[in-house]
């Protein structure tokens, strides 16, 4: 076999948080158990059914299915066992891949073999069941993510992503490329959560813009004509990503039923002087209630009231697998995101409509799911769309679920006293299929030439159109550009117009004209994609773009300020403000237009101050003056602070007191925020009339410790700032270029982390308290959760001991130093002591213990 090594991530983020994880009690899960909590199941044991490994013909009797619709077979052991993801390529054949090694028995031995697979099925007969199954690739631990590339398959398999391609055409991988070295952590048998499998990256999601994502993954890859690149973005979800037709992710976490990013999530990294904004990670359903087909004590924390109804779950609490249907064969579902409940024996329907380029999603069926099961040991976990237009379920059929890193000492109680952790290596693929009318089969395709996938752009069925514009970007073949072309400017559907702008991108042929035409057409998707691609466009004019910044459908409006607040014109700011001001019920306008005008908040302040149509009693100019000022202050510009302290005072002379409220509230730091001092030279013109006035004293007062200047009364006198030496200015250069490397992909080259993934480094109580503790974080790693700023994060730190002496006191160094921080460097003799007094701790520190250690 051929084994390559390129364009390989670096080493996992410093501070990544991977997973859960405890002190060893009866059960790791036991820790989060509330003081005396006593496990005892609230279902009686007459009461739970009996939960046999049922044959898939039996298995097919137990669901419940919503009316019209009906559910098939498409594969089951021994074709297919412990399958976790799916996928099917362009000749019709599905990919699955296999996670045989997750859970052996109720202690997680035997984890780490690598007994994992890739299997491709085949249907041979044309049946709708495929019934033949060859091993692909072999030998992987707990592999979790496919996807089909080229001629090959991207496969994650922890802490690899490879891609994978047969050569000599045996029908067996025999070349392996491997693409990343950080999507997730190797199973180690003695620290589990360090790797937890229910954590670790996976989905592998084309989008429109051709680029492969990932949930729980902080990179994304693309690749055409023969070669990779790779980019980043942003973490989400936690498992299973999907995508609508505007290009919105759907994603989630076990007991988050639907989340949605309404902005993508890249425009939010732009400007690093922002808190948190809106429209990422936004909760889009409507509750998060459930309504299983049978009790469900098997859950991990049963024992509960609060955590079932009548005996069945009552809220989310192994939500997985987000998909958005885009499918021909059920119409009416196109659009709809499905989730897993495999805890829950269901999946759940949600129908997304738009309240003012708001989604909400809700369950269609009062107090039903879509799809139940009695069935214990039904597990879906993923789904897809297939060549026939039906909607695919993965089912890990299996009776115990949760990884031994949550177990709690009741479910493993249950599953041992109901015998649920035998048989293994079953699993089964469903496929759902209208009920009333006759349904098509997809044979196996026969290959074909790029250039005959150019009309399956226009296909009616998301797979067809998608896998047309993989195969055509992939290929790179320049003749069917003029095809592309017409089908972007007269196809005869939107999906087919959208499909061939981003194939026409893929290409590297698309062209003013291109977007030109596509922003004056008449489907909204089509117009927010040619916004997007606008950005591809060198010198593209603003004036073309900028009357969608009032188009009548909401996401579209969003696009538009989005796009065009990243051009760094002063004049279109403007413009952006008083479009914000002009819709105050399109909730994600006003953080759009902040997060492309970083470096030139002020500017734009100070237009809006001085604008004479902007009244002081404007509530929607306030709100946007406020966020301004909270970059400004986030920027830590001692100069523009000091100029807002006195446009407060304007305002207040002039008779504006809601004015300088609001610009007084974006100095005051939100709860958890820091409260690092603002050192002015002096004190700001106009700082004593707003102490005296009944309107602003309160917010003066918070700012009491924020902002200083030399001689301020009731403040202490703030100690200088002691300059580095020559060797630890070398020490701090050396912890920048490290942090970069090692740091920076979780935490952020702005030191403002991640959600979901790694906390703030920036104004972190860690980073600047006791180098006693972060040593020994570094060191041998930290388990959440973790209260970092205010803020609760989950998870753990995986160590980084591997690091010498002087490379940890060279990051920490610089994190001491660094965005404003002025505390101490640190020298390589104090980590040298500290991994001495520290040699015979094994596990990774917990936060109580932490805080034990002072200065």
């Amino acid at each position: 076999m051929r084994v390559s090594l390129r364009l390989v991530s670096g080493i996992l983020g410093l501070g990544a948080l991977a997973g859960s994880a405890g002190p060893a009690l009866a059960q790791i899960g036991d820790r989060l158990d509330r003081p005396g909590e006593v496990q005892k199941s609230q279902v009686p044991a007459e009461l739970v059914p009996p939960a046999p490994a049922l044959s898939p013909e039996e298995a097919l009797r137990s669901f419940k299915i919503a009316p019209g619709y009906r559910l098939e077979l498409a594969a089951a052991e021994p074709q297919v066992q412990d399958p976790v993801a799916m996928a099917i390529g362009a000749d019709g054949r599905m990919w699955v891949v296999e996670m045989r090694g997750y859970m052996p028995d109720l202690d997680g031995n035997g984890e780490d073999a690598p007994v994992g697979r890739i299997v491709v099925l085949r249907d041979r007969d044309g049946d709708g069941r495929f019934e033949e199954s060859k091993v692909f690739v072999d030998q992987l631990v707990l592999p979790r993510a496919i996807a089909v590339v080229g001629d090959g398959i991207l496969v994650g398999a922890p802490p690899e992503l490879a891609f994978w391609r047969d050569t000599d055409g045996d029908g067996k991988a025999d070349a392996k490329e491997v693409i990343a070295i950080d999507y997730g952590v190797k199973v180690d048998p003695k620290r589990p959560h360090l790797a937890n499998p229910e954590r670790a990256p996976n989905g592998l999601l084309r989008a429109f813009d051709n680029w492969i994502y990932s949930a729980a993954y902080t990179r994304k890859f693309r690749y055409a004509g023969g070669r990779w690149e790779t980019g980043t973005t942003s973490f989400r979800g936690q498992w299973g990503l999907g995508q609508d037709d505007y290009g919105r992710f759907y994603h989630g976490s076990n007991s988050d039923g639907l989340r949605v990013d309404v902005v993508f999530s890249d425009y939010l990294q732009r400007n690093p002087h922002l808190p948190r904004l809106t429209g990422t990670n936004f909760n889009a359903a409507e509750n998060q209630l459930v309504w299983p087909a049978r009790v469900t004590p098997g859950i991990n924390r049963g024992y509960r009231a609060d955590m079932l109804r009548d005996g069945k779950l009552k809220e989310f609490t192994a939500a997985c697998g987000w998909w958005v249907y885009g499918g021909d064969l059920l119409p009416e579902l196109a659009g709809n995101v499905f989730v897993a409940e495999p805890a829950a024996h269901f999946v759940r329907r949600f129908v997304v409509a738009s309240e003012e380029g708001t989604p909400r999603g809700k369950n269609p069926y009062p107090q039903q799911e879509f799809l139940a099961s009695t069935d214990e040991r039904f597990r879906p976990v993923n789904f897809s769309t297939g060549p026939d237009g039906a909607l695919y379920i993965v089912d890990l059929y299996r009776g115990v679920l949760q990884h031994r890193i949550s177990l709690t000492s009741y479910l493993r109680q249950q599953s041992v006293e109901r015998k649920l952790n035998d048989p293994q290596h079953l699993g089964r693929i469903y496929r759902v299929v209208p009920a009333d009318r006759p349904v098509r089969r997809a044979p196996e395709l026969v290959a074909r030439p790029a250039a005959a996938w150019v009309e399956h752009l226009a296909h009616p069925n998301s797979w067809w159109r998608e896998t047309a514009q993989r195969i055509l970007v992939e290929t790179a073949d320049a003749a069917v550009v003029p095809a592309v072309r017409a089908v972007a400017r007269q196809g005869a559907v939107p999906a087919a117009r959208q499909h061939a702008l981003w194939t026409l991108e893929g290409l590297r042929a698309l062209t003013a004209a291109d977007v030109e035409t596509a922003l004056a057409d008449a489907a909204p998707t089509v117009r927010a994609a040619a916004l997007r691609l606008s950005e591809t466009v060198k010198d593209f004019p603003a004036a073309k773009l900028l009357p969608l910044a009032r188009d009548s459908v909401a996401e579209v409006q969003l696009q538009a300020v989005l796009t065009l607040s990243g051009r760094g014109d002063p004049a279109t700011d403007v413009a952006l403000a008083e479009v914000v001001r002009a819709f105050p019920k399109r909730l994600f306008l006003r953080d759009a237009l902040l997060s492309g005008l970083a470096g030139r908040e002020a500017a734009l302040l100070e237009k809006l101050a001085a604008d004479p149509a902007v009244k002081a009693d404007d509530v929607e100019a306030n709100k946007l003056l406020t966020g301004l000022t909270r970059a400004v202050f986030g920027a830590r510009d001692d100069a523009g602070i000091a100029r807002i302290v006195g446009l407060a005072g304007e305002a207040l002379r002039s008779g504006g007191a809601k004015r300088a409220v609001a610009l007084l509230d974006g100095l005051v730091p939100a709860a958890g925020a820091s409260r690092r001092p603002i050192r002015l030279a002096a004190a700001p013109v106009g700082w004593t009339e707003l102490e005296k006035n009944t309107a602003t004293a309160q917010r003066v007062a918070r700012l009491r410790e924020i902002v200083v200047w030399p001689g301020k009364p009731g403040v202490e006198a703030l100690a200088a700032i002691q300059p580095l030496t020559a060797a630890q200015q070398a020490r701090f250069d050396a912890g920048k270029m490290l942090f970069g490397t090692v740091c920076a992909a979780c935490h952020q080259i702005t030191g403002r982390g991640l959600d979901g993934l790694a906390p703030p480094l920036l104004d972190s109580e860690w980073v600047l308290g006791p180098p006693e503790r972060t040593v020994r974080i570094v060191l041998h790693g930290v388990r959440g959760p973790i209260t970092v700023l205010g803020r609760v994060h989950t998870g753990d730190m995986p160590a980084f001991g591997a690091l010498d002496d002087t490379q940890i006191a060279s990051i920490l160094t610089y994190l001491r130093r660094e965005w404003g921080h002025t505390a101490a460097p640190v020298d390589p003799d104090f980590v040298k002591t500290v991994r001495a007094e520290t040699a015979g701790h094994t596990d990774a520190w917990s936060p109580e213990e932490l805080m034990l250690i002072k200065k």
